[in-house]
């Protein structure tokens, strides 16, 4: 004999607020997961004295010698330009906002890092590209952002990118903009400067 129709509703419901509650665990224990990876993660490279940033950048590094070997495309223009995001109490600019080169072509331009603060601090170049198409055909033979830096207070730092356009670049890009962003390292600037401090012999060393 089936049971009435008003059990049933009612089991249904029972049923499907259970499968609820242990989806709602699911997707909690899994967001607090993901979260914690991030310092877990951070915590594994600094012990390891890896820099992650680094390393991503230094896949599209090339190196004096295969510069020298690549033909240098002079039927093709392509402007470069420059942006620099000061996220941040301190001075960041290049020293030209865009320039036009042939793809092939070895470029250099500088930029200027400046820390405006009364401490010392520590600091990380994040780069992006536009479009994203044209990532994979910007190598850079030198540029800051493969390392971190440390400025005491009012230091200036003046930086090359040394860089060049694959030739086989699609031939529908014709600008790129290359876009640094700075970001303080956190924690290690202070570390950075009691290291000097305990090196100097001063009270604390």
């Amino acid at each position: 004999m089936s049971p009435p129709a008003s059990k049933l509703a009612a089991w249904i419901r029972r049923e499907n607020l259970r499968m609820t509650g242990k989806l709602l665990v699911v997707v909690a224990v899994m967001s607090c997961f993901g979260y914690a990876l991030v310092p877990m993660y951070r915590a594994i490279c600094t012990a390891l004295g890896i820099n992650v940033l680094s390393l991503s950048e230094r896949q599209h590094a090339v190196r004096a010698e295969d510069v020298k070997n690549t033909q240098i495309d002079y039927s093709r223009q392509i402007t470069i330009e420059f942006d620099a995001n000061a996220r941040g109490p301190w001075d960041f600019k290049p020293a030209k906002r865009h320039l036009t080169v042939h793809p092939g072509e070895l470029t250099t331009v500088m930029y200027t890092f400046q820390n405006i603060q009364q401490r010392t601090m520590s600091a990380q170049a994040i780069p992006s590209y536009a479009p994203k198409q044209a990532t994979p055909y910007f190598n850079k033979l030198e540029c800051f952002c493969f390392n971190e830096y440390t400025l005491k207070p009012g230091e200036q730092k003046e930086w090359p990118v040394v860089f060049v356009i694959d030739p086989k670049i699609p031939k529908d890009v014709r600008t790129i903009t290359l876009s640094y962003t700075f970001f303080e390292v956190a924690g290690k600037g202070k570390a950075q400067a009691a290291a000097t401090v305990d090196a100097k012999g001063r009270p604390g060393a």
